[in-house]
């Protein structure tokens, strides 16, 4: 991957963005992608848009979410302990004895989430026991409420600290790839089209509030009203331990994007973006979708009388953990088959799934 978009990449994933407090890493997304772009603009959800040949036709939207999961604070106690709670989709098993920073108007505040010593649980509980959000706490190494209200206020967002990391070969990890990666390719497309000769209008959008039910699409989708709409996001990995293939289908990192294919998909803007792989000569996966794919194009596909909805994804392994782990060449396919792709559009294309006699 060129220097450049590597560091871009990185940025993204070392700026917090839990949902709802997205604001510093779209402002990074919108200083990288302004240059490439004809106009930008943010709504008031927070979405971040970069418009390239705002005149073309058919009008495209390239969708990928910048929130990631967390924690919000929630109660401060006496002895100064501050307890919490998810923001999205957060496995609890994997939230003990972890690192954390809580991010106050005051600047970022370390802490740890506190566990009982092993030596001081009973053997019998230790099998038994079920983690409660409620019996959890931060620790940030000061012992009254007073103290910690100095640095803390209710409602502050929380992440890990795992930022991001290179590991053999072009394989990275990090928390948040789902889906800065996202966020990143569509900047990526805009960048790869810039100073090209496009028909399409294309509307790059660094969504918001995906993992709260996909907020972000909805009403971004709503303001472009495009005629084609594609979720950027990534899917479930299959190549790794404790993965039931028959379940999830046959997904690896370093084998390209995945194309998704179901009733979330409109038939002629999966042919689209096949053909354009096929041309391209990038390599893709397909992923079978019989029910909605679980990313943003489930709402732009209902957005005002109904948009041609496509999902593009990058393979990840331990998804909504710390350690999500990729590849960057199948972040770098996927921003080139979609750039191939918009490239590929011209006005007139019809996206009815199907003739009529």
């Amino acid at each position: 991957m060129r220097k450049e978009s590597l560091s871009f990449l990185r940025k993204l994933i070392e700026t917090p963005s839990p949902s709802g407090f997205e604001g510093p890493v779209q402002e990074a997304w919108l200083n990288r992608t302004a240059p490439f772009s004809n106009e930008t603009r943010v709504d008031v959800h927070g979405n971040a848009i970069a418009i390239l040949n705002p005149e073309g036709r058919p009008r495209v939207m390239l969708a990928g979410h910048c929130d990631e999961i967390g924690f919000m604070v929630k109660y401060i106690s006496d002895e100064g302990f501050i307890s919490f709670a998810p923001i999205g989709g957060v496995d609890i098993h994997i939230v003990p004895a972890r690192r954390v920073v809580i991010h106050s108007s005051s600047g970022p505040v370390p802490g740890v989430i506190g566990r009982k010593p092993i030596h001081l649980t009973d053997r019998s509980a230790r099998a038994s026991q079920k983690l409660e959000w409620h019996s959890q706490w931060i620790d940030i190494g000061v012992s009254s409420r007073k103290e910690t209200e100095k640095l803390v206020s209710l409602g502050d967002s929380v992440t890990f600290t795992d930022g991001f990391g290179k590991l053999a070969g072009d394989m990275v990890v990090g928390r948040g790839f789902d889906d800065k990666m996202g966020s990143f390719v569509v900047s990526e497309v805009i960048r790869l089209l810039s100073g090209k000769k496009i028909n399409a209008a294309l509307y790059s959008v660094s969504t918001v509030q995906e993992e709260l039910g996909l907020r972000g699409a909805r009403t971004s989708a709503y303001g472009i009203d495009p005629e084609v709409g594609i979720a950027v996001d990534v899917t479930f990995a299959s190549d790794h331990p404790d993965v039931d293939k028959k379940q999830v289908g046959e997904i690896s990192l370093g084998k390209g994007p995945v194309i998704a294919r179901g009733a979330n998909i409109n038939p002629k803007v999966f042919e689209g973006i096949v053909k354009s792989a096929k041309s391209a000569k990038i390599p893709w996966q397909i992923e079978p979708s019989p029910r909605a794919t679980g990313t943003d194009a489930n709402v732009i596909q209902l957005t005002r009388s109904g948009v041609a909805t496509g999902v593009v994804s990058v393979p990840n392994r331990y998804m909504h953990t710390p350690v999500e782990m990729i590849s960057l060449k199948d972040i770098e396919n996927a921003a080139r088959l979609l750039a191939d792709y918009v490239q590929s559009l011209k006005p007139g294309d019809s996206f009815i799934p199907f003739g009529v006699n």
